[in-house]
């Protein structure tokens, strides 16, 4: 009878475990909660090699999602150690072909597992006169914030947005931003409180 009870017990107290941790959105299939060194711990068990902490976020390298060399952002609020959004910024590239490339390879992902964006933009913001733009064009207007490609996956446990982005008219590459809905309402509440 001994062993029947606290084979129950070890049950629920997994289901607990589990339903508690299922609340939050995953990243890597760890849930994006707890403090930022607890995170970075688990990054680093699932490979990911830790560069620093400035200003709440803490950045890491490493491969994901089948690419090489990615690097993440945990972010928390300074005055709530609390990680509530993961960034990944993959690898810069140097042409339209391959920028997109990677952007519809990442979204083709996405819409496998969680299904058709919730929202999702494509275009170039140029006037008329300018179409149809080559790929020297596109990743031009990718330097200078005229190119619109976001995909966002809105979840009952958070938001997911794939968008391809820039760093000046250096840098232009892909960005896969996760934002946990329950760490993100309360850093909202910590900041409404601030008002």
């Amino acid at each position: 009878m001994k062993k029947i009870l606290l084979s129950l017990f070890l049950v629920f107290t997994t289901l607990a475990a589990f339903t508690q941790a299922s609340d939050h959105l995953t990243f890597k299939g760890v849930p994006i909660d707890g403090t930022l060194d607890e995170y970075v711990a688990e990054m680093k068990k699932n490979g990911f090699s830790y560069l620093g902490t400035d200003g709440g976020i803490a950045l890491l390298n490493g491969d994901f999602a089948g690419y090489k060399d990615c690097y993440l952002g945990v972010s928390t609020l300074k005055q709530k150690d609390l990680v509530h959004n993961i960034v990944v910024v993959f690898s810069d590239k140097d042409t339209w072909s391959t920028l997109s490339g990677n952007y519809f390879n990442l979204k083709d992902m996405l819409i496998e597992k969680y299904g058709k964006p919730s929202s999702a933009s494509e275009t170039f913001d140029v006037p008329s006169f300018k179409l149809p733009l080559d790929d020297n064009d596109k990743m031009y207007e990718v330097k200078f914030d005229n190119c619109k490609y976001y995909s966002i996956w809105e979840t009952d446990k958070g938001a997911i947005q794939l968008s391809i982005e820039h760093n000046g008219i250096s840098s232009c590459f892909v960005q896969l931003a996760y934002f946990d809905k329950i760490n993100g309402e309360k850093i909202k509440a910590s900041a409404i409180d601030d008002l």
